[in-house]
């Protein structure tokens, strides 16, 4: 075979007998893959006179696209926020082991380190596609060290920082670089904290809302300076209060500008949020809603001792804390259970609960257009689920890079 294929002699995949999620709804039909694309079969037919060179019968499964987890904070025994001489491997290690929970693309989070630890980890991060070697990695989330003591969490309070004068030439100088970041959490109520929304959003950089004691209006002014998302809603801010909702206001804010929509992540473990409160959210704004799994290093490993950054934690069951308290930190939930146990908290379809692991959290980032969707031309990174949504198989760029091995009779 010539080796400069042209683009219509690369094999062409049919998936039948599936529902794709398209389009908010569960249709029946086919699924059709080339060169990593989702093909429109109307063109391949009338324009290109083309058809299936590989034919996949997916045996009545969902068709959904990859989950997108835009906080995740290590698993699997390695933790994001430890700057080891292995680094690299620790992160190949989580991006391979995610696949077989349904995650495509993912941001590895550092929670708040000192500088030192951002100047080592984060040029090991690197922005890539996923395929057979693991989920594609979109950019770092940092989550601080800016702030609040308040609300720090499983934080550790001598690592925080709050904005000095030069505010953004404060937060280069403890990142080092802002070039391989997609978010930032940081607290709005901190002086100078719309300077700095400000210049991280017109660099293209999400800025996220949490670990804060912000009144309503100062979120919203965080909005209105650019910031897009809230990060683990009802977790380390002020509970909600009739007179002044807080953050969690933002939900049904009227003062949010014309045109934006606010994100705000969820740890559907069971654990973090009250199935009740988790409703509530979803009532008032189902479409910003994104789930997270806010994932550890002890997710997929043993009750026990690990590590979270520059803490102890315990993981006792599905709850981890900081070693010695009951201050929740982070979650050793994989997206798949998320996602599971957000359908059954809140009723909500198939098709919601899929979108809030995958279309949502692509719009957030504005990549929409790629990922996060199963529309024509966008990158074929899907699922295969049951109707109770567990995962098959996992796809990335139209090829199988993990699949449920059959259980013996």
């Amino acid at each position: 075979m010539p080796s400069n294929k042209s683009v219509s002699d690369a094999p062409i995949i049919q998936f039948t007998n599936c529902r794709i999620l398209r389009s908010h709804q569960l249709q029946r039909e086919d699924l059709w893959v080339r060169e990593g694309k989702i093909l429109n079969p109307e063109k391949l037919f009338f324009d290109e006179k083309g058809s299936a060179d590989i034919q996949v019968d997916c045996k009545d499964s969902i068709i959904a696209p990859g989950f997108i987890d835009v906080q995740i904070n290590g698993g699997f025994g390695v933790d994001f926020s430890l700057a080891t001489h292995d680094f690299k491997s620790g992160l190949d290690l989580v991006s391979q082991k995610i696949l077989s929970h349904g995650v495509t693309s993912f941001c590895p989070t550092l929670v708040t380190s000192p500088p030192s630890v951002y100047h080592q980890v984060l040029p090991q991060i690197s922005i890539r596609n996923g395929g057979a070697h693991g989920a594609g990695i979109l950019g770092a989330h940092l989550e601080g060290p800016f702030i609040s003591k308040e609300k720090k969490g499983a934080h550790p309070e001598h690592c925080l920082r709050t904005f000095e004068e030069g505010a953004f030439q404060d937060l280069l100088a403890t990142y080092g670089s802002l070039e391989r970041v997609r978010i930032v959490t940081l607290a709005p109520e901190m002086k100078r904290s719309n300077e700095v929304i400000q210049e991280l959003t017109k660099q293209g950089i999400c800025v996220s809302l949490g670990h804060s004691v912000a009144n309503l209006c100062q979120a919203e002014e965080a909005v209105q300076h650019g910031a897009t998302f809230i990060t683990h809603l009802f977790n380390a801010m002020l509970p909600f209060h009739h007179r002044d909702p807080g953050i969690v206001g933002l939900l049904t804010s009227d003062r949010i500008p014309a045109g934006r929509r606010v994100f705000y992540g969820m740890i559907s473990d069971g654990i973090h949020t009250n199935p009740a409160a988790l409703r509530i959210a979803h009532r008032a704004h189902p479409k910003g809603l994104v789930l997270v799994t806010d994932a550890i290093a002890g997710m997929g490993l043993a009750p026990g001792r690990h590590t979270l950054g520059q803490q102890v934690v315990e993981i006792d069951g599905l709850n981890t804390y900081i070693a010695g308290t009951k201050t929740l930190s982070g979650s050793v939930a994989t997206m798949d259970t998320c996602v599971r146990h957000f359908q059954e908290a809140t009723g909500c379809s198939v098709e919601t609960a899929l979108e809030a692991a995958s279309l949502h959290p692509a719009q957030l980032l504005g990549i929409e257009h790629k990922k996060g969707t199963l529309n024509y031309d966008s990158d074929a990174d899907f699922l295969m689920l049951t109707d109770s949504l567990y995962v098959q198989a996992t796809y990335i760029a139209g090829e199988e890079v993990w699949r449920q091995e059959a259980l013996g009779m």
